[in-house]
């Protein structure tokens, strides 16, 4: 399989608008479109179609890594058409690889449909706005729309750390700095490390994967800076335990209080596929802090953030459920995906069954009974 294959395949993924491409031995080339996979009409592949896709795609330094480690990740331009995110890997001796497909095109806030709060936010000189969710929920894509809105709107110096370097920001109205880990520095912990040394007004942290990379992060926060940061928890309150629990007990009180004055607020998201049209939808939870909740947050009280947040409609607060319900019941979800994303299934079935509907799948009416 020459490189011209290679081409071939990421056309396909371009035109399609697809957003992954899986290579492994012993199946053809699969696609992931709208959520589903789809094999392509191709040839199935073998070992040494797999070397020689990985040869044609990765550069020398990450062959190396994929020798030593058994694994690498890398982004790579095609052409002008896309970027890509890349992991190769081995599985059962052979080379196995999945490129995730990066929109080029910056989104906005309306295309997104993030909440309008967020616009007034991201015009605080200081403190942590925190996006989490799954993977694959978009929270890239959310960063990098409110990084392009910064960027065209006010002058700032950004400085991001990512892993890797997925949507490219050109210098609009602010200056970008965009370094990636494993390339222009060794790791995040490092790069935070350094920050503060380089006269930044807004840093992106890509991801918030060790305690001294969180506890940089707060810190880069309480000092003047307006910091983004993404973790992979669902919901605001568990992201919140999440933080405090990467500490040791002894620090715990500590970072409750330095979260309450440091925390903006935090952006939580699900990605889902359209019944109505052809096409992904986002849910979000947001949770602003206020002074009430940040009280919460000093006392250790996280299990009433969620009710705090249906009071705080006014502040453009909003649960995960409730945007999930609200989108099924405009006709833009299923009811199995809305349950299947959902932080209170069972509450939700319940919710469905009152309305005389059924979800499609027994196990969880039965789980509904059984209460």
């Amino acid at each position: 399989m020459s490189t011209m294959q290679i081409d071939r395949l990421l056309d396909t993924v371009v035109k399609l608008g697809a957003s992954d491409l899986h290579l492994t031995v012993g199946r053809q080339p699969t696609i992931r479109h709208h959520g589903g996979l789809r094999n392509l009409q191709t040839k199935v592949l073998d070992s040494d179609d797999m070397v020689s896709l990985m040869k044609a795609i990765t550069p020398e330094r990450n062959q190396q890594e994929l020798q030593e480690e058994g694994t690498t990740d890398f982004g790579f331009a095609y052409g002008e058409a896309a970027r890509f995110r890349v992991s190769v890997f081995r599985q059962r001796g052979d080379l196995a690889i999945v490129l995730r497909q990066i929109p080029s095109r910056l989104l906005t806030f309306e295309q997104i449909g993030l909440p309008a709060v967020c616009k007034e936010l991201i015009r605080r000189p200081r403190g942590m706005f925190l996006v989490t969710g799954p993977t694959g929920s978009g929270k890239t894509t959310t960063l990098a729309t409110m990084i392009d809105y910064i960027n065209q709107t006010m002058d700032r110096h950004i400085v991001t750390m990512e892993d890797p370097i997925e949507y490219y920001h050109l210098h609009k109205k602010s200056i970008v700095n965009q370094r990636e880990v494993g390339n222009d520095v060794p790791s995040f912990a490092e790069a935070l490390r350094r920050v503060l040394r380089q006269d930044p007004d807004v840093v992106l942290v890509g991801e918030m994967r060790d305690l001294e990379t969180i506890e940089s992060a707060v810190r880069a926060a309480e000092t003047g800076h307006l910091v983004f940061a993404t973790l992979h928890t669902t919901g605001a309150a568990k992201t919140i335990d999440r933080i405090v629990d990467a500490f040791p007990v002894t620090q715990q009180n500590q970072i409750r209080v330095q979260l309450s004055t440091a925390l903006l607020c935090i952006l939580s998201q699900a990605l889902l596929t359209r019944v109505d049209i052809q096409g992904m939808i986002a849910a979000y939870e947001f949770l602003v802090i206020t002074p009430a909740i940040a009280n919460l947050i000093r006392e250790a009280k996280t299990f009433r953030i969620d009710s705090a947040i249906q009071t705080g409609k006014k502040f453009g607060m909003q649960l995960l459920d409730d945007h999930l319900w609200s989108m099924y019941s405009q006709g833009k979800i299923s009811a199995e995906e809305m349950i299947d994303v959902s932080k209170n299934p069972a509450e939700l079935t319940s919710r469905i069954h009152r309305l005389g509907r059924t979800v499609g799948r027994q196990e969880w009416d039965e789980d509904v009974e059984a209460e």
